[in-house]
């Protein structure tokens, strides 16, 4: 079975309709996960945490497709609230 790596991370955006980070030291790191239901969970968490700062939005980063370079990259799964 391939592994399913992904990362949950998110900060303070300096616009947000945009993708720019304020303070890239700043990024909070919210961790690893073995598959995207609990990384899900996790970005979930942390949106509805943070729900009151229009500017602080979390991201799911699929590593997996970036350690299989050999592979079509397919378009990342939208977060759906």
């Amino acid at each position: 079975m391939t592994q399913r790596l992904h990362l949950v991370f998110g900060g303070e955006l300096v616009d947000p309709a945009g993708t720019e980070f304020r303070d890239v030291e700043a990024i909070h790191i919210v961790g690893l996960f073995p598959d995207f239901a609990s990384a899900r969970a996790a970005w979930k968490a942390e949106a509805q945490r943070t729900v009151d700062n229009a500017h602080m939005r979390y991201f799911i980063a699929h590593l997996h497709r970036l350690l299989d370079e050999e592979s079509e990259g397919a378009a990342t799964e939208p977060v759906r609230g």
